[in-house]
């Protein structure tokens, strides 16, 4: 039977069926190494943020349980939460571990991206408009680096005078 390819040749054994036992180490902490990569720490990051997320809530926050309780939270203290459910106001104790979302908190992150990606859009829009009124193709600014304030005067003065080179 001919096999079109053949594992225990690419890494060193023979034709015949022979295999070396430096390519089979060689190939088990290959296989370790990808599971740990792919596997083991991709859940070990995900539940130090799930952690992170526990240890974060305040009162008032509006939390998710695992078993789909919503509620705000009236009161915490080190092991468990006490969450106020529903227009009767209804307190529920809970223990850290069974918070599955923070809603405050993902709105809250929700809202800061957006004002970032509006900030950046606006500032792009200016420059645009800034060179486009300038007849400027493109702004090109000074670096300046860990250097004292009158360094620093002194670069931003030539940056400018080499503007007004180009502009002429």
């Amino acid at each position: 039977m001919y096999n079109l390819i053949n594992l225990s040749s690419l890494f060193g054994g023979s034709a015949e069926g022979g295999q070396n036992p430096m390519s089979s180490i060689i190939l088990m902490v290959v296989m370790v190494v990808a599971m740990y990569f792919l596997m083991i720490r991709p859940q070990k990051k995900k539940q130090k943020e799930e952690q992170q997320m526990r240890d974060s809530i305040q009162i008032g926050d509006e939390i998710t349980t695992i078993g789909g309780i919503m509620g705000r939270v009236v009161t915490v203290k080190d092991e468990y939460i006490v969450i106020e459910t529903g227009a009767d106001r209804i307190k529920m104790r809970f223990q850290r571990w069974a918070i599955q979302t923070n809603d405050t908190a993902n709105a809250r992150m929700e809202a800061e991206r957006k004002a970032a990606a509006e900030a950046k859009k606006a500032q792009s829009e200016k420059d645009a408009i800034d060179a486009a009124v300038n007849g400027k193709k493109s702004k090109k600014k000074a670096t300046v680096k860990n250097i004292g304030a009158a360094d620093e005067m002194k670069a931003e003065e030539e940056a400018k005078i080499a503007e007004d080179k180009e502009e002429n």
